[in-house]
């Protein structure tokens, strides 16, 4: 309309008319075609070079377009002499083009500076958000660890060994929440959050489970959380018969040169429900270790006799 509405007083409306409607062609072809095409084809990928050249042919290819679209437009609508057509009069016309292309460019930049602020903008503010959710998860088992003190100290002074339970507890649910997260925790408090869970489950024992836990380690040695608890599990859950005044539990976790060796044995239950549930604790426990360690790890599963047995080895 601008362009219209200012040759209209010199042109006419004919001429004003094929003027604005071959250059506003042209303009649109120059915006859209380094808007849609040229800037994300070359531009972004970085290739310079070639995002140069390509202007550059485009531009002229443009401006020999629009003269040529001009000329035939003006000679069949204005009945003006046909004059034949030279590439010189066609280059006179790529120079409009290239105020255009600039603004076009420009403006792309401009769209790309704002929408990489918008996006950084709500990365900030889902910062926020996962900060302050957070705070919030960390809140409500703080609240709770310090309830179950509160409790600890009522009950230690009536029941000094459900306090001592109370307590591992606590050690338990402070691990999951500080500890697991991490991509490596202390073996000492890997070993620690262990033997929490074992006393907690002794107490579900009818009679009791005899344990006999070996140990020889640095206990500043740094291992993946939740990587030895899988056999540890596995006992509590299918290897102790709670009908049964004797079950005996033998666990051993050594350094020996490099590597941590893990070994639990225990009396095997005959059971095709225990057996089934047995198989996926193991199958998951394997791919975690082979991303852990890949093929440096020795993992072995021993059914046969009364006991069962399994054997992680792992390079420390």
């Amino acid at each position: 309309m601008l362009i219209f509405f200012s040759l209209l007083p010199m042109d006419g409306v004919l001429k004003s008319v094929i003027y604005t409607a071959v250059n506003t062609a042209s303009y649109a072809i120059i915006i859209y075609g380094n808007i849609l095409v040229l800037y994300p084809s070359f531009y972004q990928k970085r290739r310079f070079v070639w995002y140069g050249i390509t202007v550059v042919l485009f531009l002229i290819l443009t401006g020999i377009l629009r003269g040529y679209a001009s000329i035939i437009l003006y000679q069949y609508f204005l009945l003006i002499k046909i004059t034949p057509i030279d590439l010189t009069t066609l280059l006179g016309y790529v120079p409009g083009g290239i105020l255009i292309y600039i603004l076009s460019l420009v403006f792309r930049i401009a769209i790309a500076y704002f929408t990489l602020k918008q996006q950084t903008e709500e990365i900030l503010l889902q910062k926020s958000q996962a900060e302050l959710n957070l705070l919030k998860s960390q809140v409500q088992p703080h609240f709770l660890f310090n309830v179950l003190n509160n409790i600890y100290y009522r009950v230690y002074k009536v029941d000094p060994q459900s306090a001592g339970l109370i307590e591992r507890l606590s050690e338990i649910m402070r691990y999951f929440v500080d500890e697991s997260p991490k991509d490596e925790v202390p073996l000492a408090t890997e070993v620690a959050f262990i033997e929490n869970y074992m006393e907690l489950e002794k107490i579900r024992i009818r009679h009791g489970a005899i344990i006999n836990f070996e140990k020889a380690y640095n206990p500043e040695l740094r291992i993946p959380p939740m990587l030895l608890m899988t056999f540890v599990e596995n006992i509590f859950k299918h290897g102790i018969d709670k009908s049964r005044k004797q079950n005996q539990v033998t666990i051993s976790l050594v350094q020996q040169d490099g590597y941590l060796l893990f070994k639990t044995s225990n009396r095997k239950i005959v059971s095709m429900a225990t057996n089934k549930s047995n198989g996926f604790g193991i199958v998951n426990l394997t791919k975690r270790l082979r991303m852990l360690y890949g093929e440096k790890f020795e993992l072995n599963i021993d059914k046969e006799g009364e006991l069962y047995t399994a054997f992680l080895k792992i390079p420390l």
